[in-house]
């Protein structure tokens, strides 16, 4: 049943994404990559130490005063070192005029670098799948209201498990994150600040970790992003980034560089 259910979602999500490709003037498809130097995720180092390549694709649905938009993408992120993981993930995405995001990520990691075990895609068993289900609800700032509030959870599948007293395995904590920013532009130059918290504490008593690698709850995640465009040619500029993050809980900084084709 897994497997059936498994081959049926992932049909569905290629058959979304080709629709209409051709049948446009203006495509609703959109690809593309970014290469950055390190692979870094709230507060969290998964790419190794090498740069990482994150090729990504989405297909763009909206109403007609665009109000409601529906998106559905795929997103990867592959580096070449040997102490890291390799990602693929799918998201579905509904945004209420730019301000109010609902969104549902299916994250999966093909190979994981400490056993180099291949993991099984349409595995979706709940105590053996190496997929994670996460849910977000975002507000995404507006003009007038240059903040934005981010809460994520994960809800199924391979996410950090409470441990027992016996030392088995229990139920998953459902990892909980949260997220405060402030973005700005400054003559051209996107800037923007934020500060990330995990907000399960693990028992260290029992030899839990957190699905961040934290042991405890507290802030992860808090930096500087700034991002622009650099003119190439007339008809061509290129966007740039450079984030300095720190993760206090870790007492670990990194200061990542990245560019967007």
């Amino acid at each position: 049943m897994n497997k059936l259910f498994s081959a049926i979602t992932a049909f569905v999500f290629l058959s979304v994404l080709s629709l209409n490709v051709f049948s446009q003037d203006e495509s609703p498809v959109q690809l593309g990559a970014d290469v950055m130097s390190r692979y870094i995720w709230r507060g969290v180092s998964l790419g190794g130490s090498s740069p990482s390549i994150q090729p990504w694709l989405k297909y763009n649905m909206s109403s007609k005063d665009s109000s409601h938009v529906l998106t559905v993408g795929a997103w990867g992120a592959y580096t070449f070192s040997e102490t890291s993981n390799q990602e693929v993930d799918l998201y579905f995405t509904y945004t209420y005029k730019s301000v109010i995001s609902f969104t549902v990520t299916d994250y999966f990691f093909p190979e994981y670098y400490d056993t180099k075990a291949r993991s099984r895609y349409f595995n979706y068993d709940k105590d053996s799948t190496c997929h994670v289900f996460e849910g977000i609800i975002s507000f995404n700032g507006t003009e007038k209201i240059p903040f934005t509030l981010l809460f994520a959870m994960n809800f199924y599948g391979n996410d950090a498990r409470k441990i027992n007293d016996d030392g088995s395995s229990d139920k998953i904590f459902m990892t909980k994150y949260v997220e405060l920013g402030y973005k700005k532009n400054i003559k051209g130059v996107d800037f923007n600040a934020f500060v990330g918290a995990a907000l399960d504490k693990p028992n260290k008593d029992r030899g839990e970790l957190g699905f961040y690698g934290n042991k405890t709850s507290g802030i992860i995640n808090l930096g500087v992003k700034v991002s622009k465009s650099i003119q190439i040619s007339d008809k061509y500029a290129l966007p740039v980034q450079a984030s300095i993050i720190t993760n206090p809980e870790a007492e670990n900084i990194f200061m990542v560089f990245g560019i967007s084709f």
